[in-house]
């Protein structure tokens, strides 16, 4: 018995073939479009990631020392920097912890809080436009006191509930605890 060569009934037209390349074509297009777009994402991501941890660190404020300036919530870039000046708001690491605060002195200056609440450096009355209600709130240091060199000497705006230079337990900050200056808000839900 002979055998017979099977022969598909119907062949594909052009146009189907045609067609079932430009399938073919377009899903490989699609894959590497794909592929593209997704180590583009990668590497933007960890580019992200490095410049936040080693320039631009990004917190989130906890707690109301800082209130009305700066709000429970909020997310803050950082610049990642020693260097403070006065009225600069920074972000300071205390005993793990990262704290939101004011530069109101810097080594050197004598600073004085008087019962009022009034801040003096150098024997100059500090203009406190951020501060709501003015006030010694709870202090345990001496005035007038020195700030200590290479230190800095904060406050929070919210004086009254603020723990801040005025505590024993935190008192002035060391440059090297300063982690950076606040560049921008990010994000803020009021």
């Amino acid at each position: 018995m002979p055998f017979k060569k099977r022969v598909p009934e119907t062949l594909p037209s052009v146009e189907q073939v045609e067609s079932e390349l430009k399938n073919i074509n377009y899903k490989k297009k699609f894959r590497r479009t794909l592929l593209s777009t997704v180590s583009i994402l990668i590497v933007v991501a960890a580019i992200a990631v490095l410049m936040s941890t080693l320039f631009f660190p990004v917190v989130q404020v906890v707690g109301k020392s800082m209130e009305p300036t700066l709000n429970e919530g909020d997310i803050l870039v950082l610049v990642k920097s020693d260097k403070v000046t006065y009225g600069d708001l920074c972000c300071v690491s205390w005993q793990n912890k990262s704290l939101l605060k004011r530069v109101i002195g810097l080594s050197g200056d004598m600073i004085e809080i008087d019962g009022d609440g009034n801040v003096f450096i150098n024997g100059a009355l500090l203009d406190e436009p951020y501060v709501e209600e003015k006030m010694l709130g709870k202090c345990e240091i001496e005035f007038p006191y020195k700030v200590p060199e290479n230190k800095v000497f904060i406050l929070g705006d919210q004086r009254e509930t603020s723990v801040d230079s005025r505590s024993s337990a935190i008192g002035c900050v060391g440059t090297d605890q300063i982690v950076g200056r606040v560049l921008f808000k990010v994000w803020s839900k009021k």
